[in-house]
């Protein structure tokens, strides 16, 4: 075929085509929800959720809540930070993010065309100065979600808030553990408090609530190495950032896959694993870490492993002028939903014996 006739072919199926019209079948489903005839939503009118999900309003008490496969909800909590404080803004930062999905290229996935789910709103904190009544409050809340049989995918806030989070997901066995941050987080308790976004994984583990030899992190760098010896002695696998370099996301996919294997798992992503480069609005930045593009490749190779749970944390917008820590987090939170509602697709197949 011939330059000028391809052009033709191409002039001839296209050249009179509205911009909602497609002819790949899964690209035709998905724009049939995006479209009403030729117009869109405009992404940046009407009230913000995350990834433009329904808002339930009422939250956990909404009657069509316990029909949802995967709660989003926002953990607006950092009185466990360490260093700057200001991620609990993180949820709102990320949730004005427009134009994220409804598309997971690498995944191959439309999640909200295979599983039902929501913005739920924010934790309700009973007060904004008690650490420990706010853990309390978030493990409540997290445990009716559980309860209710959906699946939390939830937006800190500091990287305590996990620790409470795994209490109520970790609750019945032990889970794996996916953790992509700067930092092991499995220092012990500071100043009298356990609750601190340095040590919820070694809490985690005290508690019996992930295996220690079904938890990999990766992206670890820094200065505080000797803080985090209880990670080895734990049993759990350390891929520092530079083994980008001499590994390749291939290789750490493959290791990561290798060890959480085929039971349960929970998905943490700490916004300072990327490098200040590209996400400089976080707490505790430590140069020399992942790009944006090896992140993202890293969670897409581990779509179908059995995820019943996730988070993001530590964006901070006052330290994010230009909004690309906010953009990085609400594209992360999109692929990590996306394997979670992999995931629940994957389970209601197999509960109804229709295989994978």
């Amino acid at each position: 075929m011939t330059a000028e006739s391809e052009i033709q072919r191409l002039r001839a199926k296209y050249g009179s085509e509205a911009g909602s019209n497609f002819y790949d079948p899964l690209f035709r489903q998905v724009a049939e929800e995006q479209f009403k005839g030729d117009q869109r939503k405009l992404p940046y009118s009407g009230f913000s959720t995350f990834f433009d999900l329904p808002l339930l309003e009422r939250g956990i008490e909404a009657p069509e809540f316990c029909d949802l496969d995967i709660a989003v909800l926002g953990v607006p909590m950092d009185l466990g930070v360490t260093n700057r404080a200001g991620c609990r803004l993180g949820p709102r930062a990320v949730r004005q993010i427009e134009r994220i999905g409804p598309f997971e290229h690498g995944l191959g996935v439309a999640p909200m065309m295979i599983a039902n789910a929501a913005d739920i709103g924010d934790v309700p904190f009973r007060s904004r100065f008690d650490l420990e009544s706010c853990h309390q409050d978030i493990q409540a809340h997290l445990q009716a979600v559980v309860d209710a049989g959906v699946v939390p995918l939830s937006v800190g806030g500091d990287h305590s808030i996990t620790q409470s989070i795994l209490r109520v997901v970790g609750r019945e066995r032990p889970v794996g553990l996916v953790h992509i941050d700067a930092h092991c987080d499995t220092s012990g308790p500071y100043e009298g408090s356990r609750f601190h976004h340095g040590g919820p994984f070694r809490q985690a583990v005290l508690d019996g609530t992930i295996d220690p030899r079904r938890t990999i992190q990766i992206g670890i760098r820094g200065g505080a190495e000797y803080l985090w010896e209880f990670s080895r002695d734990a049993g759990m696998t350390v891929i520092h950032a530079d083994a980008f370099l001499s590994m390749g996301v291939d290789r750490i996919v493959a290791a990561a896959r290798d060890v959480v294997g085929t039971g349960p798992t929970y998905l943490s992503f700490d916004i300072d694993s990327l490098d200040p480069a590209f996400a400089p609005g976080t707490g505790t930045p430590e140069i020399g870490g992942l790009s944006s593009l090896q992140a993202l490749s890293l969670l897409r190779g581990l779509g179908g492993v059995d995820f019943v749970g996730g988070d993001l944390v530590e964006v901070s917008p006052a330290y994010d002028a230009t909004t690309n820590t906010a953009q990085a987090g609400a594209q992360v939170l999109f692929t990590i939903f996306s394997l979670l509602a992999v995931a629940a697709q994957a389970r209601a197949r197999a509960s109804a014996g229709k295989g994978p």
